[in-house]
Formats: structure tokens, C-alpha cells, sequence
């Protein structure tokens, strides 16, 4: 069985979660900031990974974004979360603690 296969999938499952908490913190995210902050903590994403997820969840009514002009090329997209996507972050911040227990208990606690 190949380990980082299934590290892999692990990190995809709660990637959504961990880009709309980066996006809640900041008050508004920029694609490659949140690209940066997720390397930073090794949940690394590529570019190819993030923009289809972003456009998801910004067409799931989930995310709002801004254009602002960059002194330093293109104009940057800004991403915030829309009312939705506050409720949507604070049910699945429930969901991981529900989760992370269950896990703990069968993991930690048993051994």
C-alpha cells in the first residue's frame, strides 16, 4: 500500500475546510497567499489544485472575490467568504471536532 497515497487523500478531504478558515482569518485571501499559508504548514497545494476548489466553492455561493490592481503585474482576485460560507465554516468546524474525537478515541485513547 503506498503511504503518500493516502496521506494525500487525507489532506484532500479536509482541504476545503483549511482554505475557508485561511480565507475567515484573513478577511480576505489572495490565491497565492493561500497557496503559501498551506505549503507553510505542509498541506502543500499546487495552483492546478486551488483555482478549481475556489471556483467551486465561489460558485457553490460560497466565497464573494474583488479584482484589485497590483503595483507588481495583473490585477489580483480577492477572495472573502459570503454569509453562506461563514455558516458552511462553522458547521464544518463542528464536523472536524466531531471528527478529530471519534479519531482520537479509536487511536489515541485505546492504545
Amino acid at each position: 500500500m503506498d503511504i503518500e497515497k493516502t496521506k494525500t487523500q487525507m489532506r484532500k478531504g479536509i482541504l476545503e475546510f483549511c482554505i475557508l478558515s485561511i480565507i475567515k482569518r484573513s478577511g480576505d485571501a489572495y490565491a497565492s497567499d493561500i497557496i503559501d499559508e498551506l505549503k507553510d504548514t505542509e498541506m502543500i497545494v499546487v495552483e492546478g489544485t486551488l483555482y478549481p476548489l475556489l471556483t467551486r466553492l465561489k460558485n457553490d455561493g460560497l466565497l464573494n472575490y474583488r479584482w484589485e490592481e497590483s503595483t507588481s503585474g495583473p490585477p489580483r482576485k480577492y477572495f472573502t467568504l459570503t454569509e453562506d460560507g461563514d455558516a458552511f465554516l462553522t458547521e464544518l468546524k463542528k464536523s472536524w471536532i466531531n471528527l478529530k474525537d471519534a479519531v482520537n478515541k479509536l487511536t489515541i485513547e485505546n492504545n
